[in-house]
């Protein structure tokens, strides 16, 4: 390629980008290889370039919503052993996972005690919504709580909790393991309200909806909370013994294989 030419691509390149046809621009010369190579027609090359932009367009999107997710490493749910917990609603779950309770607007709450796998699940289904095209914000209790409690202006109060009520599926984690002031079921709450019929909430928790009072104490408003988390809700119990705990005796078991040999 001789400087001139080089010269007209890169100036090409630098046009395409400026008017945000990015993924053409970022693949010029191979476009331009492709297209010759392939005689292309006038229109071919028009929908190549649609088609290619769309498609990159597609896959940024994909990259600032899983970044804004927060949703984090997990292992797929190809790896969770259905046989493990002594109930499980496999049916409920994998409706779930198809987004069904996301489509009606309804919430989702997985209860039951450490180590059976409510988080890799509720990471899967925010991750399986980021996918479909939602966007997703994943955020433990105490991260939620935190932010809102933090001293701020009235302005950036109501903008926080603007931004949690408009995230499409708001997935708040390990409520119940940590204890709160009343206050903080009146922050939970504002959330609850805002998202009430109009937004999904997935939660997990480690106890039954009567025990929410030990972590809430003398909060007024965890009954109002409960009944608009609950009204249009499906709640699931999980039940049996940690996984962990039963991955990590089989890993002790397995070491001490190893010295005895």
């Amino acid at each position: 390629m001789t400087s001139r030419t080089q010269n007209l691509t890169t100036d090409l390149a630098e046009g395409l980008a400026e008017i945000g046809l990015l993924d053409t621009a970022a693949n010029l010369e191979d476009f331009l290889a492709r297209a010759s190579k392939g005689r292309w027609s006038a229109r071919q090359i028009l929908e190549q370039v649609v088609n290619n932009e769309l498609a990159d367009k597609a896959r940024r999107s994909l990259e600032r919503r899983l970044g804004r997710s927060r949703i984090g490493r997990f292992k797929p749910m190809a790896d969770f052993d259905w046989n493990w917990p002594k109930k499980i609603e496999r049916d409920l779950l994998e409706r779930a996972l198809s987004l069904e309770f996301l489509q009606e607007t309804r919430n989702l709450v997985l209860m039951g005690t450490n180590g059976l796998g409510k988080t890799m699940i509720a990471r899967n289904i925010a991750y399986q919504a980021v996918q479909a095209g939602y966007s997703a914000l994943f955020v433990t209790a105490a991260e939620l709580i935190d932010d809102l409690r933090a001293e701020v202006s009235p302005l950036t109060f109501r903008r926080k909790v603007n931004k949690y009520a408009s995230i499409q599926l708001l997935c708040i984690d390990e409520v119940g393991y940590l204890a709160y002031d009343s206050h903080a079921a009146d922050l939970l709450y504002k959330i609850v309200d805002r998202r009430y019929e109009h937004r999904s909430i997935l939660i997990t928790t480690n106890l039954a909806f009567r025990d929410w009072n030990t972590v809430f104490p003398n909060a007024t408003s965890i009954a109002t909370l409960l009944d608009k988390l609950t009204h249009h809700a499906d709640v699931t119990v999980i039940q049996g013994d940690s996984y962990r705990k039963h991955e990590s005796q089989k890993e002790a078991a397995s070491r001490r294989k190893k010295t005895r040999r």
